[in-house]
């Protein structure tokens, strides 16, 4: 694997300072957590020379380096342009490990160019935002990253501190007299772990090159909202309506940018009295159109009331999908998975009850055949014939109906209430069936099933009566009992 190590020293401090001016480059530098009594979170060359050192606090560095200047951490502008700065780098490779706010390593296993080349395009990249980046190549994490630091690539000349040790494991290393990875490196592995313990090993095996950390590529994310907070209250279902419509259209208009598409939003509503209330809704196609958006978010919350007014609300795009929707030549009998969705939505509203889905499965018991799942609205992919009919799946048959188009279908087996009937035998075959005449009979099937729990051990039938039923029924034991009819 050959990778390439993307670097900012002190990235922390360099984001505070570059965005605050009046910090001359070429003067000391701390960042704390706090402005006056919080503590040194990293810090330069400069100050680390005039002895600042991270953990002190404010009054210690001030102390140790005199007129060094004190810059404040704000963690979500750090972290928002070190994740612009990995989007930019997705235009050198498209495997990015992100190794922490300042380092990045990139896979560049069939990219085209050398290691020259390389690192040329990644300081292209970030060059707009104006941070001191280093890049060097590796044949792994730990290499890669301590080449930054050593313009020849001999990192064996480089000190411990690469490592990025305990202090006070630093110490100890000093006072062996241990200051630099080739140093480190020609210690015998075994005495040196034992004196220093299980973390010993990696300290060593890294000063000899070796790093067996693996790649994990960072996984694309993208978040889009809208939120609406102190401008007032909405105490009417219009306010509310009208609100939700301005947050559809800010979404809609994220997502267009995005070039994607919502197959699920949550509403998240804070009330005057402190109640919060989420609301999630989802939608048969993935849409990123406001109208249909807020056509089954009104459907959604039918019947929904609070014990005050609303004075916040927040409406978050829960997954994203790519853009499009796949077009049917003969859709002209397809059900609009939009106007599903809404109705489904209105039906839970007035009910008040979680919609199910049925389906079935392999199972020796009629019982067991059948499932049923939390609805969910989702894309479904159905084949219909050219005719517009839907094929119909289910239990085979010797006698299948014949659909128009030359489509076949089963009888469909109606479960019904367990109940015992009479039947009359004639040579262990039914003749008469709830006092009708059988016409037609198929079986036994035997089913013997649940050994390890209850046992069930019966003998079913199929059989056409007179008037032209069609039903399932089995003994079990000395009984009959009836278990469904076909349709």
């Amino acid at each position: 694997m050959q990778l390439l190590c993307v670097h900012v020293p002190a990235f922390k401090l360099a984001v505070a300072r570059r965005d605050r001016s009046g910090v001359p480059a070429d003067e000391a530098a701390i960042l704390a957590d706090k402005p006056d009594r919080g503590r040194v979170i990293e810090l330069d060359a400069a100050a680390h020379e005039l002895g600042a050192r991270a953990g002190h606090t404010v009054l210690q560095a001030r102390a140790a380096a005199g007129g060094v200047h004190v810059l404040v951490h704000d963690a979500a502008r750090s972290r928002a342009v070190w994740n612009d700065m990995l989007d930019a780098l997705d235009a050198v490779t498209p495997l990015v490990d992100d190794g922490g706010e300042g380092t990045a390593y990139l896979d560049m296993r069939g990219i085209d160019g050398d290691e020259a080349q390389w690192i040329e395009r990644a300081l292209r990249a970030l060059q707009g935002f104006d941070l001191p980046v280093r890049a060097a190549a590796g044949p792994n994490k730990f290499v890669a990253r301590a080449r930054t630091y050593a313009p020849d690539g001999a990192i064996e000349r480089l000190p411990i501190e690469v490592l990025e040790l305990d202090p006070r494991a630093i110490e100890r290393l000093h006072l062996l007299g241990i200051r630099t990875l080739a140093e480190l490196a020609h210690l015998p592995h075994g005495p040196f772990v034992r004196r220093f313990g299980k973390a010993a090993s990696a300290w060593h095996d890294r000063a000899r090159g070796i790093d067996p950390t693996p790649f994990r590529p960072r996984a694309h994310e993208l978040q889009i909202d809208a939120a609406a907070y102190g401008e007032g209250s909405a105490e009417q279902e219009e306010q509310v309506i009208f609100a939700l419509r301005v947050l559809a259209d800010r979404v809609c208009n994220d997502l267009e940018r995005a070039g994607k598409a919502a197959s699920m939003v949550c509403l998240t509503f804070e009330c005057e009295n402190g109640d919060v209330h989420e609301i999630d809704a989802g939608f048969a196609q993935p849409t990123g159109d406001p109208r249909t958006m807020l056509d089954v978010l009104r459907a959604k919350l039918e019947g929904t009331t609070f014990a005050s007014a609303v004075t916040g609300l927040r409406m978050q795009v829960m997954r994203l999908e790519e853009c499009g929707a796949l077009a049917t030549l003969f859709g002209q009998n397809q059900a609009d998975p939009q106007a599903l969705a809404v109705a489904l939505a209105r039906l839970q509203a007035v009910t008040g009850s979680v919609p199910y889905r049925a389906r079935t499965r392999r199972a020796p018991r009629l019982e067991g055949r059948f499932l049923y799942d939390p609805f969910t609205i989702e894309r479904f992919d159905r084949t219909w014939h050219r005719d517009g009919s839907i094929p119909h799946h289910g239990i085979s048959s010797n006698d299948p109906e014949v659909l128009k188009g030359g489509a076949t279908v089963a009888p469909q087996l109606r479960l019904l209430a367990v109940r015992e009937i009479d039947v009359r035998l004639r040579g262990n075959a039914p003749v008469t069936v709830l006092d009708k005449r059988v016409v037609d009979c198929a079986g036994p099937w035997r089913v013997d099933d649940g050994w390890f729990d209850t046992p069930t051990i019966r003998d079913e039938y199929d059989v056409l009566l007179e008037d032209g039923m069609l039903c399932r029924i089995y003994r079990q034991g000395k009984h009959w009992y009836l278990r469904g009819a076909y349709d």
